[in-house]
């Protein structure tokens, strides 16, 4: 075999030019052989498959309704139309096991990895049409759904996932980090120059410019969950005083249903839907119509003339909606004009402070700051957060410091305190998993779950205690409290920092007061991870911090926190 082999060499070496004739015919069968299996495979594409919309009737440019897991069939685009519309199109959906390759059915093993490759990206470039660059006017938004900043990991996808999610037909992108949803645009198309910002998370693609959006219709987007899940009911109350005032459109509808009246608000852009026999109202919570007295729901047991398992109100006690759009009357916010006189903490003890820092911004309408810094929440909006927390520019500091020191170098503080057992997961959940995270199910059973109790537990009696001790002037809030009557707690909040208190603001952040800071609560665990002596220790310091309390003349820690 060694002769053989040296006999082989010696011949090409002779002659260079065989060697190099003999290399050019091998790549090019290895180039055929891969050509062949890619297209040999290819699954054949009826006439009706290639053209849904002819084979069901549809006109031309009619949008097909979001189908779940259906699939259509598609034959493929020649690779200049491929790279013309990368650009314009973005994917937003995916399936629940983010699985892609699945959703295009089994094309057998022939298929190369490189066209399984290219059809995954033309299926998803589907799901959103990019429609034009649009003029966006920070006094008066051209996409006036939710929204939300990321300014450092945003990128199409996320945005168009999150609008898509929430059942809006329209994302747009903004300063290459900021999102913002809509039902429609209201807005003038520009030119496509004017959206020249790089999205932070993703480069080559774009985010809009600079008060301008590039914005993608969700073309999938989950019609049903917009018509039947994004509703949110808020219960059954009787008729407001002054009608036209309280809720300023109206619209009599024959065949009312809970649908027709959502809908109808959505598309005037009124984040309340009030059903009343055969009438809808729409408008905004006002103190002529705060939704804070509930009524019996047998008052508005009327059934609607088009459904007949839901119930649509009478004339004297209206069924009433939460629809998808965002309550713009709170959302501005901006540094304090001047330095502020006196410095305001907010020691907050691991009791979800993210979400009542949102709240104090939206009701004051001034960015909070930290003691600390922390990038993630800058890019998510807070962007009190890169400011030092001497500058005086926001309305309070949130900390977690409880050394004398500390406490007395401030004016006033809000202690918000929460249910210890609850704390303690939460801190654990964002310390494994981060802000809006989960800790993984190997933290739990493993030896960190003791061990953060055992250090944290002393932390969260010590922390409460010295605030109460050291503080010059502390006003206590239980987040239980907060969460059961927002409105009355929040603007004792807002009064301690010096802001005069408007009821419409705070009715406004009542309606979005989780913000993007809550954890879907998808992932609860499904057993105490609290042993018999963790309860044991943390009952002994809730007894601490309940005689604390008391004894500033105090209301005492809420019954639920104990027994467990």
């Amino acid at each position: 075999m060694a002769k053989l082999w040296f006999k082989f060499q010696r011949y090409f070496r002779r002659k260079p030019v065989r060697f190099f004739t003999f290399l050019a015919l091998y790549l090019t069968a290895g180039s055929l052989v891969f050509l062949h299996s890619g297209f040999v495979g290819q699954p054949a594409v009826s006439e009706n498959q290639a053209n849904p919309a002819a084979a069901g009737g549809l006109a031309e440019g009619a949008e097909l309704p979001f189908l779940g897991d259906m699939h259509l069939g598609r034959g493929f685009r020649d690779a200049g139309e491929a790279s013309s519309i990368a650009r314009r199109y973005g994917p937003w959906f995916k399936g629940k096991d983010g699985n892609e390759r699945a959703k295009l059915g089994d094309y057998g093993g022939a298929w190369s990895r490189a066209l399984k490759g290219r059809v995954v990206r033309e299926k998803e470039e589907e799901r959103a049409k990019y429609i034009g660059c649009y003029l966006d006017d920070t006094q008066s938004r051209a996409l006036r759904g939710v929204s939300f900043f990321d300014y450092k990991k945003m990128t199409i996808f996320r945005c168009q996932d999150n609008c898509a999610e929430r059942g809006y037909l329209y994302a747009g992108l903004e300063f290459g980090a900021e999102c913002y949803c809509g039902h429609k645009i209201q807005a003038a198309n520009v030119s496509e120059a004017e959206c020249d910002m790089e999205c932070k998370g993703e480069r080559g693609s774009i985010c809009g410019g600079a008060n301008h959006l590039s914005v993608y219709r969700l073309q999938l987007a989950q019609e049903s969950a917009r018509r039947y899940g994004s509703a949110v009911f808020r219960g059954c109350f009787r008729r407001p005083d002054n009608l036209s005032l309280a809720l300023p459109v109206t619209a009599a509808m024959l065949n009312m249903s809970v649908d027709k009246c959502v809908d109808f608000c959505t598309e005037k852009e009124y984040p309340l839907a009030a059903l009343a026999g055969n009438a809808c109202h729409c408008g905004f919570p006002t103190t002529r119509f705060p939704l804070h007295d509930r009524e019996d729901e047998q008052l508005c047991a009327q059934k609607c003339s088009a459904e007949e398992f839901e119930s649509c109100g009478t004339s004297s006690y209206f069924i009433v909606y939460q629809t998808q759009v965002q309550d713009n009357r709170c959302m501005d916010r901006r540094f304090l004009p001047g330095k502020s006189k006196r410095s305001l903490l907010w020691p907050a003890p691991r009791c979800r402070q993210h979400m009542g820092r949102h709240l104090i911004e939206l009701a004051t309408g001034f960015y909070t700051g930290s003691y600390y810094f922390d990038g993630s929440l800058y890019n998510k909006g807070f962007k009190g957060e890169r400011d030092h927390w001497r500058s005086g520019r926001t309305i309070c500091i949130k900390t977690h410091e409880s050394g004398q020191k500390e406490i007395e170098a401030f004016d006033a503080a809000i202690l918000l305190i929460r249910n210890p057992y609850k704390a303690l997961m939460a801190e654990f959940n964002r310390k494994y998993g981060g802000h809006i995270g989960f800790a993984a199910h190997a933290h739990w059973k493993g030896k960190e779950w003791p061990e953060f109790v055992r250090n944290y537990a002393p932390w969260w009696a010590t922390h409460t205690l010295d605030w109460l001790k050291f503080g010059k002037k502390v006003l206590v809030v239980h987040f239980e409290d907060l969460k059961q009557d927002l409105f009355v707690q929040l603007g004792r909040m807002v009064s301690l920092l010096g802001v005069a208190v408007r009821e419409d603001r705070l009715l406004c952040v009542e309606s979005q007061k989780d913000g993007n800071f809550k954890r879907s609560g998808l992932r609860k665990l499904e057993y105490d991870p609290y042993t018999a002596d963790m309860q044991k220790t943390i009952s002994a310091y809730i007894k601490m911090v309940d005689a604390a309390l008391k004894g500033r003349n105090l209301t005492g820690v809420p019954d639920d926190y104990y027994p467990r």
